[in-house]
């Protein structure tokens, strides 16, 4: 990769939640602000929303890490549970196997447990990641497991966390008592110009860059203009223009790497007012450059020995997890949220794990990043990954392998 080539210690832009690259805009310090009340605080919920990509995931990884030792937490991420199965997987988090309990069971075990935390001196927490997913017949659970308390207070804390749409159920007539239990509730909005530049220099000085300037100066306003200020989309362009310099063996970033890393990507200025980044279709609007990226290879999704998806490769990053936010989607629990990338250049494609939980294996040995060669399978999960190179030489079907010493021979 380029580390080297830009003297840092590690990648700056990466997907993967990770405590150490937060940058605290006014937005996100509030937002933490709130996550840490409920510590203090036991009546009702905290609800944090926000667009994709918005930081909230790396907003809860740093809000526990600093989290005292007197606090249980449960931290629940699959939320695409039936009532029993999202309450078994508050109990795992707690350490118990309730598997083969009954819905009543499970509810006096969680009971008891939170009572004799509380007795103990200990704070219970739980948050909730993708709480949008959640359906009301589990938030009318959550709404139940609130009310459970001492004769003094209130023992679980609570703290919702999801997209926009969010808000939308919490605001329907059918979790009017839910809603009415919400005590704090914040929307992280996209980072203006001044703190995108900000977030830029910060990750790159976590990074190891010591104050140098990778990025040129007229390179930040064009970036803020494609990425809307959403950290994910900063991420992904920032790191996709340092390959490209990396390419062109230049240790900073030019406006021309920039606007290649643009075609990679294939993306138009982000629209504010749907605040999502919208594809440029390629058969309305074809540019020179996208004209000009070969096919290095293409990759097979297989499940259960069937190919589920076929993709071919440019020039450019695909990113693979569980949510709808990635390149290729795999909805599985072995899967995580951003599971792995994989990066393709003109002449290589490597594929990268993003610290994911499950790993990826080639050769039934798990890697960290693998150069991939043609044929590569890699298992993620219970899928399969397949490479087929685009590059090697292939045998025309019907042909005999003959006729090329014969052409030789001629």
């Amino acid at each position: 990769m380029y580390l080297e080539l830009f003297k840092l210690r590690e990648l700056p832009f990466r997907l993967s939640p990770d405590p150490q690259f937060l940058y605290l805009s006014k937005q996100h310090a509030r937002a933490k602000a709130y996550m840490e009340s409920t510590i203090w605080f036991t009546d009702g919920f905290v609800v944090i929303t926000g667009e994709i990509g918005a930081g909230k995931t790396t907003l809860i990884e740093t809000f526990l890490r600093e989290l005292q030792g007197d606090v249980v937490v449960a931290q629940i991420n699959q939320t695409q549970l039936s009532p029993t199965a999202f309450l078994q997987s508050i109990l795992v988090q707690f350490g118990f196997r309730p598997f083969d309990m009954k819905k009543p069971e499970v509810l006096a075990t969680l009971n008891q447990f939170l009572v004799e935390q509380h007795v103990n001196g200990r704070k219970v927490l739980l948050i909730v990641d993708e709480a949008q997913n959640l359906t009301n017949r589990v938030l009318e659970e959550l709404r139940m497991l609130s009310g459970i308390e001492t004769t003094k207070e209130k023992v679980l804390r609570i703290i919702l966390v999801g997209q926009p749409e969010l808000n939308d159920k919490l605001n329907s007539r059918e979790l009017i008592q839910l809603a009415q239990r919400v005590r704090l509730r914040f929307h992280l909005n996209t980072m203006s110009q001044a703190e995108t530049s900000a977030y830029i220099d910060h990750r790159l000085e976590v990074a190891g860059s010591h104050g140098r300037r990778i990025f040129a100066e007229d390179t930040y306003p064009v970036i803020y203009m494609y990425s809307g200020g959403v950290p994910r989309l900063i991420n992904t362009l920032c790191d996709t223009a340092m390959m490209a310099a990396f390419s062109r063996d230049r240790d900073t970033v030019s406006l021309e790497d920039l606007e290649a890393a643009i075609g990679e990507l294939q993306w138009v200025e982000f629209n504010a007012n749907t605040n999502r980044m919208q594809a440029l279709k390629v058969e309305h609007a074809p540019s020179a450059h996208m004209r000009a990226d070969p096919v290095v290879g293409r990759i097979l999704l297989a499940n259960g020995g069937n190919t589920v998806l076929e993709r071919e490769l440019r020039p450019g990053r695909l990113v693979i997890g569980r949510t709808p936010d990635n390149d290729i989607q795999i909805d599985s629990k072995f899967i995580s949220r951003h599971h792995c990338q994989i990066v393709t250049q003109p002449n290589s494609c490597l594929i990268e794990d993003l610290n994911s939980t499950n790993g990826i294996y080639v050769h039934s040995k798990r890697v960290r990043r693998h150069n991939l060669n043609d044929g590569d399978v890699v298992q993620l999960g219970q899928h399969e990954i397949m490479y087929i190179d685009e590059r090697a030489p292939r045998p025309r079907a019907g042909a005999d392998p003959s006729d090329a010493d014969d052409a030789d021979e001629r």
